[in-house]
C-alpha cells in the first residue's frame, strides 16, 4: 500500500509543502546518488570501513576525512591513495590549517564560530594550498575546502596546470552557503561538489538545485556539532528532488575526533563501521521508497585517487 495514496483518498494532506519537481539533473554515468562516508580518519579506518562496508553490502563512492592532509604521514597518504584506487573510491582530504587551529583568537569566541573555517590571513591561504599540493602529490584526487579564497586560488592552480587536472574540489558544509545564488558562485568558481547545510527543506534543497548543476553531499545523518538531524525517511525525497547527491552518513551521539591520531583511532575505527551500518539502515529505505533510484558503478567515480610511484 502506497501511504501517500492513502491520505489523498481519505482527504489528508500527502505531504507538508506543494508538490516540489523530480530533478532531471544526474552524474556523468546516468545515476541519481552516490554514497559517502565521513570521517575516515586514516588507512585503519578506511580498512574497517571497507570491510564493514563488503559484508553488509553497501556501495561506498566517497570517503572523506578531516583531520587534514597534514596530519597523516606520507606512508599513511600513499596508503589512502592506494586504498582508494583500488577499490574505485574517491578519497577527499581536508585542506588545513585554518583558523580554528590556529591562534585566532576571534576563532574561537562565542560569536565567531563561522571565522574557524576560514583561512586566516596570507600564511595560512599558502599552508592549504601546500596541504592541497602534498596531498595532490601522494595521489590524492579530492580535497575538502571551505575558504572560498582557497578555492578560487586552487582552481586557477588547477587550470594552469599546478595542481592536476582531475583534482576535485569537494566544499565542506561548514563553508556554509545555504541559497541558490551564493552556491552558484561558488560552482562558478571551480567547486566540483558542494555540502549543503544540514537542515536545508526538500523545498530548499529542490530550489539549489535548479539553480546548480554540480552534485550536492547532504548529510542523512548529521553529527551533533551539525544539527544532529536523523533524516533516512527523507532520504528518497532527497534523491529525488536533489539529484545528483551524494548521500552522506554521519553519525548523532558520536564524539568529534577531529584532529585524530592513534590516540583514537579505536574510536574512529568503531564510528567508522558504523556510520556504514546507517548507511545500510539509509539505502534500505531508498530501496523501500524509491526503488527506481539509480546509483552509480564503482569505476564510473571521479577523483580516484592516483597511486604514488615509489
Amino acid at each position: 500500500m502506497h501511504l501517500r495514496h492513502w491520505l489523498n483518498a481519505n482527504g489528508l494532506p500527502h505531504s507538508d509543502g506543494g508538490a516540489l519537481p523530480d530533478s532531471p539533473k544526474r552524474f556523468p554515468d546516468g545515476a541519481q546518488y552516490r554514497v559517502e562516508i565521513p570521517s575516515v580518519e586514516g588507512p585503519e579506518v578506511f580498512a574497517a570501513v571497507l570491510a564493514e562496508a563488503e559484508a553488509r553490502g553497501v556501495p561506498v563512492h566517497r570517503v572523506s576525512q578531516g583531520s587534514g592532509g597534514m596530519l597523516l604521514t606520507d606512508g599513511e597518504l600513499a596508503a589512502m591513495a592506494d586504498l582508494g584506487a583500488a577499490r574505485s573510491i574517491e578519497v577527499s582530504l581536508f585542506a588545513r590549517p585554518l583558523a580554528g587551529w590556529g591562534t585566532s583568537a576571534a576563532a574561537v569566541a562565542s560569536g565567531g564560530g563561522s571565522l574557524a573555517a576560514q583561512a586566516r590571513g596570507t600564511e595560512q591561504l599558502l599552508q592549504c594550498l601546500a596541504d592541497i599540493h602534498r596531498c595532490a602529490e601522494a595521489g590524492i584526487r579530492s580535497v575538502l575546502v571551505t575558504d572560498i579564497g582557497v578555492l578560487d586560488t586552487a582552481a586557477k592552480l588547477r587550470a594552469s596546470g599546478h595542481l592536476p587536472a582531475d583534482l576535485q574540489f569537494k566544499i565542506s558544509v561548514q563553508m556554509g552557503m545555504a541559497n541558490p545564488a551564493s552556491i552558484r558562485i561558488v560552482e562558478r568558481l571551480g567547486a566540483s561538489t558542494y555540502n549543503v547545510p544540514t537542515d536545508l527543506s526538500l523545498g530548499q534543497l529542490a530550489a539549489i538545485r535548479a539553480a546548480v548543476d554540480i552534485p550536492l553531499d547532504i548529510y542523512i545523518e548529521a553529527p551533533d556539532d551539525l544539527g544532529g538531524f536523523v533524516r533516512h525517511f527523507e532520504i528518497a525525497e532527497i534523491v529525488r528532488v536533489a539529484a545528483p547527491v551524494y548521500v552522506k552518513f554521519g553519525l548523532r551521539n558520536a564524539p568529534n575526533i577531529y584532529p585524530c591520531g592513534t590516540h583514537l583511532m579505536p574510536t574512529a575505527i568503531a564510528l567508522g563501521r558504523e556510520r556504514v551500518r546507517r548507511a545500510r539502515i539509509g539505502l534500505d529505505f531508498l530501496a523501500r521508497h524509491m526503488p527506481e533510484a539509480v546509483a552509480s558503478q564503482q569505476l564510473a567515480v571521479p577523483g580516484l585517487a592516483v597511486p604514488r610511484r615509489r
